[in-house]
């Protein structure tokens, strides 16, 4: 997993009987437009690099007729390069934004055959039994592509950067693939986000939410359509520091963005709306923290932040223009990066850090009690229709914060607390003044779920 305020090397190797090794991945993934592609070659011709010519690949995924590896968060295929190949196993992991990381172990055949006894025991899950599992596996779907790859020296670092073009393929279902991968093969992620800056400066790649196996395990259940998800309440580790639950939150509000960027990309129109949800969240996260870190801390993300909102508002709002954008892109990769570096550490006073370090759970019960009052003042009265529209932004805003900030309560109470604030919401958006006096009245008069929280 990505470790906050860490600059990983990635090849810390291990080796048992066969040849076999584990290596930690960190890359960054790009959807490409053929546009991007065929300016790829004179981009990257400004910088040092090795150029390898276009090879043919193949990757065959397996899986259980239960899920089982899926259910595990493992992938498990065998790679084919001429008449090489290789057995890989990928577990559990993490990704922020578009950067991904996780455990990988490759294991060298002689033929495309599985067997798994080559893989380390300990990477199993409790109870797994490699050699069951391995007659209970079968094919489930496969990729087939060119990758074109270019090792670039760049800053302290060296960044493979590979281009592959071709389909998924599960039964009579297929998908294209145009993706650019940055991979760290030695140095830093501040070399790698960067580069990938750079490279994104001229648009046409967006950070891809999906990747080649979560989208060939799709197309195996037979391409059904993808939901809109709620935005979740937000639920912290036991005993979580006010930092730590600080970074969380804005992973949680990136994957909420990549998952519906993605559905709006793919022509879910609705999309649009979360994606909004999921930047007005990232948005007040910043503000939920802004007494204990500056704004000089976030300057340049809020400002790319609030460029991006208006375009997202827009009803006529053109996915792919939007989301294939230099400015959309920078967006993203600034808050990648802020939040994997821990971009606010060198903005934080003796003071402010300390308070980073205290308890999440009591920063919590604190802010519930301001925004509920700030949220009972702005609405103790009825308003004209005209007040009602007025304040909603910030009723936006503070259901963000409740979503945020309860976690460590009864998902029932919660639940109840938020939908009443929820419908207040929806008779504003609907214009429907008699509702919205008997939502504000119900509203107001909510009880507080939260330690410490004050009766009405």
């Amino acid at each position: 997993m990505i470790e906050l305020q860490r600059r990983v090397n990635p090849f810390w190797q291990q080796r048992i009987g066969v040849k076999t090794h584990m290596t930690v991945e960190i890359e960054l993934k790009f959807i490409a437009t053929p546009a991007a592609i065929a300016e790829l070659p004179s981009q990257l011709a400004g910088f040092h690099s090795e150029h390898t010519a276009p090879s043919k690949l193949t990757n065959i995924y397996f899986e259980t007729a239960e899920n089982y590896l899926r259910s595990h968060d493992i992938g498990l295929r065998i790679r084919g390069f001429d008449d090489q190949y290789e057995m890989t196993i990928k577990t559990g992991g993490k990704v922020v934004g578009g950067l991904h990381q996780r455990p990988e172990y490759n294991v060298e055949l002689k033929k495309p055959v599985l067997k798994l006894s080559a893989f380390p025991k300990d990477i199993w899950p409790e109870g797994c039994k490699p050699a069951a599992l391995q007659k209970e596996l079968a094919p489930l779907f496969r990729t087939d592509f060119t990758r074109e790859k270019w090792v670039i020296t760049y800053g302290e670092s060296e960044i493979e950067l590979g281009l592959d073009q071709g389909e998924v393929v599960a039964g009579e279902l297929t998908e294209p693939l145009a993706e650019i991968e940055l991979e760290l093969k030695k140095g830093n992620t501040t070399d790698l986000l960067a580069l990938a800056a750079e490279i994104g400066a001229h648009g046409g790649l967006r950070q891809g939410g999906f990747s080649k196996a979560a989208r060939g395990y799709h197309l195996a259940k037979g391409n059904p359509a993808r939901d809109i998800k709620p935005l979740p309440v937000f639920k912290a580790k036991a005993k979580a520091t006010v930092e730590q639950a600080m970074s969380a939150m804005f992973e949680l509000a990136l994957d909420h963005w990549q998952y519906h960027e993605e559905l709006w990309v793919r022509g879910d129109k609705t999309a649009r709306l979360t994606v909004l949800q999921a930047v007005e969240t990232v948005r007040q996260v910043l503000v939920l923290f802004g007494g204990l870190v500056p704004r000089k801390a976030s300057s340049e993300l809020r400002n790319l932040l609030t460029d991006l909102v208006p375009a997202l508002e827009q009803k006529s709002a053109d996915a792919q223009e939007i989301c294939y954008g230099a400015a959309y892109l920078k967006c993203k990769l600034v808050l990648t990066s802020w939040l994997v570096t821990s971009g606010w550490t060198p903005f934080i006073d003796d003071k402010s850090a300390k308070k980073l370090e205290g308890s999440f759970k009591r920063f919590a019960d604190i802010m519930l009690g301001r925004t509920a009052a700030d949220l009972k003042e702005a609405f103790a009265q009825p308003l004209t229709e005209e007040g009602y529209r007025d304040q909603l932004a910030r009723l936006k805003r503070q259901i963000i914060t409740f979503h945020l900030l309860a976690g460590a309560y009864p998902e029932k109470e919660v639940a109840a607390y938020i939908a009443g604030w929820v419908e207040l919401q929806q008779a504003i958006v609907q214009q429907q003044h008699a509702w919205e006096d008997s939502a504000r009245s119900h509203a107001v008069m909510m009880d507080a779920f939260w330690l410490n929280g004050q009766p009405r």
